[in-house]
């Protein structure tokens, strides 16, 4: 990033030929990058930050699944064979990301699956609890001006707390330091129609002498609901991504008692119909939405039952349904087979969502005010 001195309240840029002269540009790289909703976020925020004289450009972004690469590649701007990288973290070879590109700004949302509430919870015992180490040395190497590092809600409570104070600490103390503001954010607050709640942790290097403040919620009194994202406008039948899942009649009758917000276990089912099931009931079995709010949190992975169920249609939503509720536009193809597609939407950050974050963060390097609220963590 060039050291420029902006006045955002300059007058004189008037048209684009000047502001050209003042644009700061951005690169980004990412670790664990998913099908681009990090990326695709930043995009949506140059659409006002460049009114100040910055844009955010894609410089590199890994991920180890070859099918979310390939979304990536199809989807985001500058994105190539060679800056969109296939590969494990564990046998990454950072100097390799450093002879593509130098970096101003890191994101990574480190794979979730030891933190969450659902499942065994193993944190730093577990195949992906320590993956988030694997950030550090980018910090060390690059020393990029700001990072973003978003996992789940469940983070919080990890290990009793401890996985989160060890991440702090590590991330705080990265490369040349950093000032930290982890915040949960729900993300319904923000636009996004669903209820996904995610830790995010935004740091800002340390001799800039900045620290961010979360951006205030845009829709915390009136969220944007499920039946809104998904009716208006309608999806276009041979939309890409849009392939209905053949349901079997069992399903279907079992739907047929279920009313919108329900699930199997909260609804009135004949006996025939129920579940045979002693063990956990998760609330999210064959759950239908609520059209007039918010849709409960989309997931990427699932057996039977867990797909998220249409308020009046008796079926499973439509990968395509699920990437609007996830704030991905239509034209966003994703590429792969249909529980390839599904794990993507699942595992992305809302587009929508880290907009908003992306926006607060330039202004916080540039001194421009925004509302914000303090930090909840």
């Amino acid at each position: 990033m060039r050291n420029v001195q902006l006045n955002w309240q300059d007058k004189s840029v008037s048209n684009q030929s000047d502001l050209l002269k003042y644009i700061m540009r951005i690169k980004l790289g990412e670790l664990f990058c998913g099908p681009g909703g990090i990326a695709l976020g930043a995009e949506l925020a140059n659409e006002l930050i460049e009114t100040y004289g910055a844009k955010i450009d894609h410089a590199w972004a890994v991920d180890n699944h070859k099918d979310t690469v390939e979304t990536y590649k199809r989807n985001i701007e500058g994105a190539t064979d060679d800056s969109a990288i296939c590969a494990d973290v564990r046998e990454l070879d950072i100097e390799h990301l450093k002879n593509i590109s130098d970096i101003d700004g890191f994101a990574y949302g480190f794979p979730c699956n030891d933190f969450s509430l659902v499942g065994e919870r193993k944190g730093f015992t577990g195949d992906f609890g320590p993956l988030y180490t694997y950030g550090l040395p980018i910090l060390e190497l690059f020393r990029p001006k700001f990072f973003v590092a978003e996992n789940v809600g469940g983070l919080r409570s990890a290990n009793e707390g401890q996985a989160f104070k060890q991440i702090m600490h590590d991330l705080e103390h990265a490369g040349p330091g950093y000032n930290l503001t982890p915040h949960l954010y729900r993300f319904e607050e923000y636009g996004v129609p669903q209820s996904r709640h995610r830790v995010i942790i935004i740091g800002i290097r340390k001799d800039l002498g900045k620290i961010f403040l979360p951006p205030a919620p845009t829709h915390a009194d009136n969220p944007k609901t499920c039946g809104e994202a998904l009716s208006n406008p309608p999806i276009r039948k041979n939309a890409h991504n849009h392939d209905l899942t053949k349901q079997h009649p069992r399903v279907i009758a079992r739907l047929q008692y279920i009313k919108p917000g329900e699930n199997a276990w909260t609804a009135n089912i004949p006996d025939q119909l129920r579940l045979n099931v002693t063990s956990a009931q998760l609330s999210q079995i064959y759950k239908r939405l609520d059209s007039t709010k918010p849709a409960y949190t989309i997931t990427g992975s699932g057996g039977g039952g867990t797909h998220v169920y249409h308020w009046s249609e008796p079926r499973a939503l439509t990968n395509r349904e699920r990437a609007r509720l996830q704030t991905f536009p239509d034209s966003f193809i994703f590429h792969g087979t249909k529980e390839s597609i599904r794990r993507q939407i699942g595992m992305a950050v809302p587009p929508e969502g880290a907009k908003v974050i992306f926006e607060s963060i330039i202004k916080t390097l540039l001194g421009i005010p925004y509302s914000s609220v303090q930090n909840n963590l």
